[in-house]
């Protein structure tokens, strides 16, 4: 050490440990445990804590914040009117803290809930008693350009009972869409509902006045919810999934004419899986039943034939649809059956006495 004492101060203390091939990491640490040793570091002095409010302060401070002027105020608004007013009972820290410490802290201010939006549940269980519409929209020949597809479909039978292209989307076209599928299907009235996402043109007044002088129940998914509309939904997929489908559409003429193409193969030769591999059309109009027993037959006398292909079983054809739901009920457990059976024998002496 005293070698290096020599040296450094001639040739530094970098090259003098190199050459005394000395770590000089050492020598740094062995420098500040002496400087330590010789003036030990002081504690640094912890800041005091600010004086507490005495019980009268506090009291008067809790009564100002749950005064009734207070009550819907945030603790930072309470302070910044007081000392508008000249008065300083203690910062919004403090107040928050008061809060806290009696479970207060919560949201304080009066404001309006979001209403509570119920689930629909719409059954059909025959034709035209639940249709669904929606409208998407096309690609025109420029980018930026669009056309707006109308389309309503009965969620029993899958069949688009009615559909319109237009160049924008508008509520009095959409009445107009409505009126004259009602009309070319002869709905009686109060027999249909009439279900919709939440869309413009669906809540607009026009159609809800239409509604009304129709006698068609409204009635609509809820916000933000993306599979409140399903059938709607799986049809638009079906249109934008052919093979055919372009990419965007010269001319609203070329458009409708495209339509027009899908929705005569939709209804009429699209076995769709939903309602038993039979087409909209045939379900729709009842002709799905006399199908059903067609291919019973066909697979019969196919079985007759060949048992064995079969094992020994009878080859059935998919089942027709019987329902169609939208959001169906979830199916009552054991746990709420016996809960619900316990609290209607607590309701009832008589159940009990026998």
């Amino acid at each position: 050490m005293s070698a290096l004492n020599t040296l450094a101060p001639a040739i530094g203390l970098a090259p003098a440990c190199a050459a005394l091939r000395i770590n000089r990491a050492s020598i740094y640490r062995q420098d500040a445990r002496r400087r330590l040793l010789i003036s030990p570091r002081q504690p640094t002095p912890r800041p005091r804590a600010p004086p507490a409010l005495s019980d009268p302060e506090r009291q008067t401070l809790r009564e100002v914040l749950y005064s009734e002027r207070f009550a819907n105020c945030a603790p930072r608004t309470v302070y910044a009117r007081l000392l508008d007013e000249g008065r300083y009972l203690g910062s919004g820290s403090t107040m928050y803290r008061l809060l806290r410490g009696e479970g207060q802290s919560q949201e304080r201010r009066n404001q309006r809930v979001h209403p509570a939006y119920a689930k629909p549940e719409l059954l059909a269980l025959q034709s035209n008693q639940v249709w669904s519409w929606d409208i998407t929209k096309l690609k025109g020949p420029v980018k930026w350009s669009w056309y707006h597809l109308y389309v309503i479909l009965d969620i029993f039978s899958r069949y688009v009972v009615g559909w319109m292209i237009a160049l924008r989307e508008a509520a009095h076209l959409a009445e107009q869409l409505i009126a004259d599928t009602v009309a070319k299907h002869n709905i009686a009235p109060g027999t249909l509902t009439l279900y919709a996402d939440r869309g413009t043109s669906m809540r607009s007044k026009p159609v809800a006045a239409l509604l009304v002088d129709l006698e068609v129940t409204k009635t609509h998914s809820r916000p933000h919810v993306s599979d409140d509309n399903p059938y709607s939904e799986a049809q638009f997929k079906t249109l934008k999934y052919r093979p055919d489908f372009p990419e965007r559409f010269g001319s609203i003429e070329d458009a409708r004419t495209h339509s027009q193409q899908f929705f005569q193969w939709y209804n009429g030769t699209h076995c769709h899986s939903g309602i038993g591999l039979m087409t909209p059309e045939s379900v729709h109009y009842g002709r799905a039943q006399a199908l059903f027993q067609q291919r019973a037959n066909i697979l019969n006398v196919a079985f007759l034939a060949h048992p064995n292909r079969f094992k020994g079983r009878t080859p059935q054809p998919p089942r027709l649809p019987t329902a169609a739901w939208i959001n169906p009920p979830k199916p009552e457990t054991a746990t709420t059956k016996n809960r619900n059976s316990s609290t209607l024998n607590s309701c009832n002496p008589v159940s009990q006495s026998h």
